[in-house]
């Protein structure tokens, strides 16, 4: 058996990570993921510091699921200390979770295209993305790093103008998208590279908590943890769901997310129009902890905090799906009958490195003895 590695710097990678595939032949029968290139501790840096400057540290969890991070913050806390958010906020912080979803899901998207060399269908992708990137850049002034979120609600309210531009761009939007999907459903090729590969069934889908759209392609709709949040339950949402387990299914899981967003924004700007009134309440803090899942559009986000009378943040815990979608990978690539195929397996799942590298091992220079971080 011979070892071909991927990474940790290679073209196929948006982060740093090193694969080696272990094949015989062009068949491929396992494979080892090393991490570690991007560790940076942003719990530690965390502790002792206001939970005011540590919002926007949660937004630097990840680059390209940077709101959803906030969100989780500032409603664990909010959660904790009882603090009650107004109607408007919940509904803008639905409007901005789902813009951002849809834009993870299409450069996901694009990015599996790339990697099953449909070139076409992935500058599409990225072209129909700058619609919601713009949206956001509307509603909270920047692109990325929004800083919409605070504790007890979001930082700015919208006008008439912004409203009537969202419902007009997702119009388009949303014809641009089926047209694209439907030439995802019907393409000879990606169906010869996509479907009945990287197949991943029921029970080794509970053995690795796999989550997200990795679950929902294997016949698990309630990993959504959307179906427990109060503003979505609201909103009357249902998650979408497949079960064919393979490369095919959860790349359309995640198409038909995105139109599922798109729904549910305008579901939550008509009720948004209903409400009144300010977008934050004052957030009083005290000494307590717990913690809060979200959705995030990889899957399960965890937080875990404990906090001080003076806001200041003891402990945090952060826990992104990605963790246990890289286990789930390890039993998808024995379906894979060449290389290629498990590197397109790979951007199936939509890895996060950043997101990845949470874990700590303190090593007692004395005497070499390695203990984990606990809470």
């Amino acid at each position: 058996m011979n070892v071909v590695p991927i990474g940790p710097i290679h073209p196929i990678l948006k982060e740093p990570l090193r694969i080696k595939l272990l094949v015989e032949g062009e068949n491929v029968k396992g494979a080892e993921i090393d991490m570690g290139y991007v560790h940076r501790g942003i719990e530690r840096i965390m502790e002792g510091k206001h939970y005011l400057k540590c919002i926007h540290l949660s937004e630097r969890v990840c680059g390209i699921c940077s709101y959803i991070h906030t969100q989780s913050f500032a409603e664990c806390i909010e959660n904790m200390c009882k603090i009650e958010v107004p109607d408007k906020a919940k509904y803008l912080r639905v409007i901005t979770c789902e813009l951002e979803r849809i834009h993870s899901h299409l450069i996901a998207a694009a990015v599996y295209n790339l990697t099953i060399e449909h070139e076409t269908m992935g500058i599409w992708l990225l072209n129909v993305r700058e619609t919601a990137m713009d949206l956001l850049e509307l509603i909270t002034g920047n692109r990325v790093n929004m800083g919409f979120n605070v504790v007890g609600g979001v930082r700015l309210d919208l006008n008439k103008e912004i409203l009537d531009t969202i419902h007009k761009k997702i119009d388009e939007f949303e014809e641009d998208v089926k047209n694209i999907i439907e030439a995802f459903e019907t393409g000879p090729l990606i169906a010869m590279r996509s479907k009945h590969i990287g197949k991943i069934g029921y029970k080794e889908i509970m053995k690795t908590r796999a989550a997200g759209p990795v679950a929902r392609a294997s016949g698990i709709p309630e990993s959504d943890w959307r179906i427990r949040h109060e503003t979505y339950q609201a909103l009357n949402f249902k998650p979408d769901w497949r079960d064919e387990g393979d490369n095919y299914a959860r790349m359309m899981v995640r198409h038909d997310e995105v139109l599922t967003s798109v729904e549910l924004i305008r579901r939550a700007l008509e009720q948004y129009t209903e409400c009144s009134g300010i977008v934050r309440n004052k957030a009083e803090i005290r000494a307590t902890e717990g913690e809060w899942y979200n959705e995030a559009h990889r899957g399960e986000v965890y937080y875990k905090i404990a906090i001080t009378d003076g806001g200041l943040i003891k402990r945090i815990i952060i826990r992104t799906p990605t963790v246990m979608n890289l286990e789930a990978y390890k039993y998808m690539i024995k379906d894979c009958p060449t290389i290629a195929d498990a590197v397109a397996t790979y951007t199936s799942i939509d890895p996060c490195v950043s997101c990845t590298e949470r874990t700590i091992q303190l090593k007692d220079l004395n005497n070499g003895k390695l203990s984990d971080y606990k809470f």
